[in-house]
């Protein structure tokens, strides 16, 4: 199997180039590659060359505008990278005979209500961020290519910062904390990702039938305060600098913290479908959070 793997240099992109390794030869691109191989989702038109000149049999793109505040004064930007780009992608998949695995999120909700959402609830994107992602949604279906759109949330990564180091990081300079404590959902680790793509490519290639979304996050469910909480007090119990004491991490409103994109306070995705139709058991949320801790502080 020959993949194209797009966005390598992101979290989830780099997980994936340890993953999909497992299951044939992966070219891997981003913006910073040679000629040949740069892959400039600000020019999407010519994203049909590079895909024409690897000549895969998978795309796997994870490549995306994904600074969500900043999207909201360069809306042309994210349309490019998260509608345009993938929708030729979608096009040039369907004309080669390519299958498509694309990535999205739980921006593409509203929000509203405090149910986990289904892949067929109503949309109805709070920002450019979750306006755009959904357009992107919208074109790869509409192309009729094969294709699995795998929508999460909350991800993170040991490479590179986190909310989790935030935390870590303020809880030993400070002896108070405030943290946002009404959006719900699931931390998702890029390595999970990667692994149920890696899982699920095999399938897929071989089953047109299985097309379509998938909402692909941790088990269970949290907000920040109580996120920040689980990791400063795991961190503590194992010898760690904190300073900061548990009844002195305050919990806030959404309101307390002013952004110029709005955040979505219900990120609640139901996992039922993913779960059945592959086989998948996807783990606790902590599970994955307490891996990446023991990785990044050793």
């Amino acid at each position: 199997m020959k993949i194209l793997l797009l966005g390598k240099n992101g979290q989830v992109g780099w997980e994936l180039q340890r993953s999909l390794s497992l299951l044939g030869e992966v070219v891997a691109c981003d913006l910073d590659g040679p000629g040949e191989l740069k892959a400039d989702f600000s020019q999407p038109e010519s994203l049909a060359a590079l895909v024409a000149r690897v000549a895969p049999e998978v795309i796997v793109n994870a490549a995306a505008h994904t600074a969500v505040d900043k999207a909201e004064s360069e809306p042309d930007l994210a349309r490019a990278l998260n509608a345009t780009a993938p929708g030729v992608l979608a096009l040039e998949a369907r004309r080669h005979g390519i299958c498509l695995v694309h990535y999205s999120t739980d921006y593409v909700f509203d929000g509203s209500g405090s149910q986990a959402r289904d892949e067929n609830a109503a949309t109805g994107p709070l920002s450019v961020y979750g306006r755009t992602k959904l357009e992107g949604e919208e074109l790869i279906r509409a192309s009729g290519c094969h294709h699995i759109i795998l929508r999460t949330s909350w991800v993170y990564a040991a490479r590179g910062g986190n909310f989790a180091r935030t935390m870590l990081r303020l809880a030993a300079e400070r002896e108070e904390l405030k943290v946002i404590a009404d959006q719900v959902g699931a931390p998702t680790g890029a390595d999970l990702l990667a692994d149920v793509t890696a899982q699920l490519l095999p399938r897929l290639f071989d089953h047109v039938a299985l097309s379509g979304t998938y909402h692909c996050v941790a088990g269970g469910e949290t907000n920040w305060h109580g996120y920040a909480t689980h990791v400063i007090e795991w961190a503590r119990a194992r010898g760690h600098a904190v300073k900061v004491a548990a009844d002195r991490i305050h919990a806030v409103p959404t309101s307390a913290y002013p952004t110029p994109a709005a955040r979505p306070l219900n990120s609640r995705l139901l996992t039922t479908k993913l779960q059945r139709t592959f086989g998948l058991v996807l783990p606790p949320w902590q599970r994955g959070v307490e891996r990446m801790l023991s990785e990044v502080l050793g």
